[in-house]
């Protein structure tokens, strides 16, 4: 990656709501055409962001997983751009097998949000944000076992896109 090009903050987030109230903060800086990369593992609250992503976007429909479906759209109630939501868990084709949920054409006018996309999507633009979520684990630094609600969210921007774009004020 480009230093000049990448940008990054990094976020604890303590509560389910705190990572809704994230995907709301991110949502004022996506514009149409953005991708967002999720990963963590399962249960790190990539569904929770993409759910405050949502609502910052104010689109139609509850914002779940799409497991079963792979793919749900969310259009805008605001006239703002349509969310698109991706798993990608169960794909293992990578770019070729997304290419069959045609994301390239959606792209243009909607926020695309892929969590386990890392390795599968990265090929459908040169700009896109990478979300990283991670749980607390060990101790602190007491020694006192750690908060295991706890997340560190890692927001990178890679890309033109992302130049000069300030990613502090999400923490």
């Amino acid at each position: 990656m480009n230093a000049s090009t990448d940008t990054t903050a990094r976020i604890a987030v303590k509560t389910a709501e705190d990572m809704r109230e994230l995907g709301r903060r991110l949502a004022t800086l996506l514009r149409a055409g953005d991708l967002v990369l999720l990963s963590g593992e399962l249960g790190a609250g990539k569904t929770t962001l993409t759910r405050g992503l949502g609502e910052g976007l104010g689109v139609r429909g509850a914002v779940t997983s799409p497991t079963f479906v792979i793919a749900r759209v969310h259009p805008s109630l605001t006239g703002g751009p349509a969310l698109v939501h991706v798993d990608a868990y169960r794909l293992s084709g990578g770019l070729e097998e997304m290419e069959d949920l045609d994301l390239d054409v959606s792209l243009p006018e909607s926020v695309t949000v892929v969590e386990w996309g890392d390795g599968k999507v990265e090929d459908l633009s040169e700009d896109r944000l990478r979300v990283v979520i991670e749980r607390a684990t060990g101790a602190d630094a007491d020694g006192a076992a750690g908060d295991e609600d706890v997340r560190t969210v890692t927001v990178s921007g890679v890309g033109p896109r992302w130049s000069g774009v300030d990613l502090a004020p999400l923490g």
